[in-house]
Order: C-alpha cells, then sequence, then structure tokens
C-alpha cells in the first residue's frame, strides 16, 4: 500500500486530535477499504469557510456537512462495495455541523466527525447518493463502516483535549 494523507484543520471550533484521525483513516482506507494506493486531504474547517465552499464548488447556499472532490480521472459508481483500487481527492469537513447533527442523533460529535470523512471516502470509492436507493445503500455501507470504527478505536479520543497554560 502506498499512501498519501494530509489532515489540515482550519477551525477553531473545537480542538481536533489530528495524529488519532490519521490512524483511523488510514485504518479506513487500508484496511477497511483494503485500497493499494489513495492521495486524500482532509480540511477541517468552519461554517462560515464551508458555507464558501458550497456556493463556490455546488452551487448552494449555507453550510454543509462534508464536500468531497474526486480528483481522479476513474469515473467507477460502486453498486454496493468499493470498486477501485485507489482514491484521489479532497474532503472539506464541517466541525459545526458535525457539533449540530450530534446533538440532533444524541451521539458524540467525534463520531459524527468520523462518519462525514467515511461518507466523503465512499464518494471518492464512486458511492452514489443522489437517488433513494443509491442513498440506502451508501448509508448502509457508511453505517456498517462507521459501526465497525467505533469497536476498533476510541472515536471520542479524536477530541484533543486543549493545552492548560500555567
Amino acid at each position: 500500500m502506498s499512501g498519501d494523507l494530509r489532515l489540515i484543520n482550519r477551525q477553531r471550533t473545537r480542538p481536533v486530535d489530528l495524529r488519532q484521525f490519521r490512524e483511523i483513516v488510514e485504518f479506513v482506507l487500508s484496511e477497511q477499504l483494503q485500497l493499494s494506493e489513495f492521495d486524500l486531504t482532509i480540511q477541517f474547517v468552519g461554517d462560515a469557510a464551508m458555507a464558501r465552499l458550497n456556493q463556490k464548488f455546488l452551487g448552494h447556499e449555507g453550510s454543509t456537512d462534508v464536500i468531497t472532490l474526486d480528483y481522479a480521472e476513474h469515473g467507477v459508481h460502486a453498486v454496493s462495495t468499493f470498486q477501485t483500487q485507489s482514491v484521489t481527492g479532497e474532503l472539506f469537513v464541517c466541525v459545526d455541523e458535525a457539533l449540530r447533527q450530534a446533538r440532533r442523533f444524541r451521539v458524540p460529535w467525534t463520531t459524527e466527525l468520523m462518519r462525514y470523512a467515511v461518507h466523503g471516502i465512499l464518494h471518492l470509492g464512486g458511492h452514489d447518493d443522489q437517488t433513494p436507493p443509491d442513498r440506502r445503500r451508501m448509508k448502509r455501507v457508511e453505517n456498517q463502516l462507521v459501526r465497525q470504527l467505533g469497536r476498533r478505536f476510541r472515536l471520542s479520543r479524536l477530541a484533543r483535549k486543549p493545552k492548560v497554560k500555567a
């Protein structure tokens, strides 16, 4: 396996343990999805940045949970499983939205944040959620992957404790 994973924190809403997040995402890519190659950037952003990106790339107003930019040339469309051996792209993940949705669904915000990363990675692998059947199929795979991650890792550790200055 060869892979390049870059994590960039451009938000100040919550501290995120990038080392722990990297470990989990690399596990998703190499172990769960068994990718042979990946070139992925994940940027953590707040509402304002996400709203600008949403307008720029999708023509939608307001913030959203995750935006996926696929830089690969494969054009593969998954039916029920990951159908490519490599991914190349960029994910923008909104921490503010993860906090809101976590409260709504009564789950830890760190689990919601990881869900957004998994969702974006599935899009890079060819999954689509434009039609109800595709959305159900993708959600089923996403739920399965997030459950497995929750059993293997303590996702609460993604919430890096702020350093206290003496």
